[in-house]
């Protein structure tokens, strides 16, 4: 998926009165797909969503370090404005990075975000199989430097679902199947770096709801990066601690109390009485 398109590919649709639209970024190094059964869920509900793909990804590693976070930025303000000339409000969710991202798109369109639902917000790579020199890699301020770096993503994928992570080893390892640039690039983690430090002082004036899903074994991101958010946003911040998830909230076991959580919470933002019935 290329581009910002609507969950089901079609045209977006005129504006109507009522509306509501969401957008979903996805993480570094990641797609949209990562969001999909997310997406699926709220679209279903009646939500108009957008997942659009992020400057230098889906493609190779020399396509995302020849960007900077503000392409990344760019990408997702452009969705969300879009979405903004079509709906009469708009909810930002983004996972991992793209949490970081989301929290910057409300920082400076407080007017055009009306919440936040943030799945495993990542501000420091903290988890337990973060590598050893990721520590290190904090003092590193030039590309240049950055560029003999490189983070092999985890064994696991960021997934506990065992099945899940066969399937995706499975197919990686088809014929005919490009490569994948899982690895991060050093130079695509300091504008990582850069885009947390920017974001840091900003945490603070967001006063839009916030939703939080956070695994409590989170393999990339220590929980205490929600802990963090929760205490220094300015506006109502809920966190859900999930118990049966690595990184991947979207995809992993608890995917269905993700979709839940957010669709309860999209509900009181916009008043919507729901029955329905979220499979796993």
């Amino acid at each position: 998926m290329r581009g910002c398109i609507d969950q089901n590919g079609r045209e977006p649709g005129p504006r109507r009165a009522g509306k509501t639209g969401v957008l979903l970024v996805h993480g570094l190094c990641g797609t949209p797909t990562e969001l999909r059964f997310i997406a699926n869920g709220l679209t279903r509900a009646g939500y108009e969503v957008a997942c659009p793909t992020l400057a230098g990804h889906c493609g190779t590693h020399a396509d995302l370090t020849a960007t900077t976070w503000q392409d990344w930025y760019a990408s997702a303000e452009a969705a969300l404005l879009d979405l903004v000339s079509r709906c009469d409000r708009v909810i930002v969710g983004g996972l991992s990075t793209g949490a970081v991202l989301s929290l910057m798109l409300a920082a400076r369109h407080p007017d055009k975000v009306a919440g936040l639902a943030l799945y495993s917000p990542t501000l420091w790579l903290n988890g337990r199989r973060v590598p050893w020199y990721a520590g290190l890699f904090r003092l590193v301020r030039f590309r240049a430097l950055a560029s003999l770096f490189h983070f092999p993503a985890p064994l696991d994928f960021g997934i506990k679902d065992e099945r899940l992570r066969s399937f995706i080893k499975s197919a990686l390892a088809a014929p005919g199947v490009p490569a994948l640039p899982i690895a991060t690039p050093g130079i695509a983690a300091l504008e990582r770096q850069r885009l947390v430090e920017a974001v840091l002082p900003l945490i603070g004036r967001i006063t839009a709801p916030v939703l939080m899903l956070h695994p409590r074994e989170d393999d990339y991101a220590d929980l205490s990066n929600a802990s963090y958010l929760q205490e220094t946003l300015g506006g109502p911040a809920d966190l859900v601690v999930l118990e049966d998830s690595y990184h991947l909230v979207t995809v992993d076991r608890q995917r269905g109390v993700v979709l839940e959580r957010t669709l309860t919470f999209l509900d009181d933002l916009t008043g919507t009485a729901r029955v329905q019935q979220i499979a796993a």
